[in-house]
Order: C-alpha cells, then structure tokens, then sequence
C-alpha cells in the first residue's frame, strides 16, 4: 500500500511552487523547495561557509502512522557548493506537525545564496520499527565481538 502524505500550506506560503515531487519514474527522493517569507524573496538568504540555518518550505506535513519522513541532501549541491544538512538524514516523525523546515550547513569554502523556489533537498518516506528494549546480564557471541570502527576493513 502507497503512504498518503498530507500537506497544509503556512498562510504566507507561495502556492506556486507546488508540494513536494519526484522529478523522475525513478527517484526514491521527492524534491523540497525553499519557500522563502515574503521578505526574503526578492534577496533570497546567504548561507556563509560552516554556517547552518533553517530554510522554510511554507508546508506542514500528516505522515502516516508508521512511516517516517528522511530529509536528505542534494547531491549536486553537495559536489558543487559543499551544501549539506548538519543532521543527514533528519527525521520528520509521523506525530509532528510543525512547520517543515531544512537544515541546511555551508560545507564549502564560498558563501551561497539560497533563492525562494529552489531545490534545497529531498524526502524519502520510509517505514518505521519500534523495537522492544530490555537489559541483560550478557549478550550473543558474534565472530566480530567488540571490534570496533575500522575493525572489520582497511585502516
């Protein structure tokens, strides 16, 4: 069964750009827009190098019950401009409905300026598992044991 996301506009919102989409058959992201306030239009917002900040979307979101939303970067703004979430991948759980913001983080070694209706990032919606949590006196062996970071490969 395909999830049914619910959106609702913020009343400020530009409707223009739409929600959210997959731009191709394929995509296993659908993409975000910056859906800047009315303020920032016309000069968009300029996101210094190692600097983060919360870019607006205009939307709030109804994710099912048992699904996530993952916010995740771009790759062409990750290769071109080092732009970046500090939180790769957020998690958009399905019990909020605040406003839907993107973290965004300057990677990169120029100042980049984020201009209302761009792609900023993409969304994959994904199922959820709770697990169950107890305390025990010991755990199952395992050939790896405690080996730790880089344990297993090439250091």
């Amino acid at each position: 069964m395909t999830p049914v996301l619910q959106f609702m506009w913020e009343d400020w919102a530009d409707r223009a750009f739409g929600l959210p989409r997959y731009e191709t058959e394929g995509a296993a992201g659908a993409d975000i827009r910056a859906n800047l306030r009315p303020e920032d239009r016309a000069a968009g917002i300029t996101l210094a190098p190692m600097a983060r900040l919360i870019v607006a979307t205009g939307l709030r979101v109804a994710i099912p019950k048992g699904y996530e939303m993952q916010i995740r970067p771009r790759s062409g703004l990750a290769l071109k401009h080092g732009i970046s979430l500090p939180n790769t991948p957020g998690t958009i759980d399905s019990d909020y409905r605040g406003p839907l913001g993107v973290a965004l983080i300057n990677l990169g070694t120029a100042a980049y300026l984020i201009s209302h209706g761009d792609r900023i990032a993409q969304m994959v919606i994904a199922p959820v598992v709770q697990a169950r949590f107890e305390a025990v006196e010991a755990l199952s062996a395992t050939t790896r044991g405690a080996g730790g970071f880089g344990s297993t490969g090439r250091s």
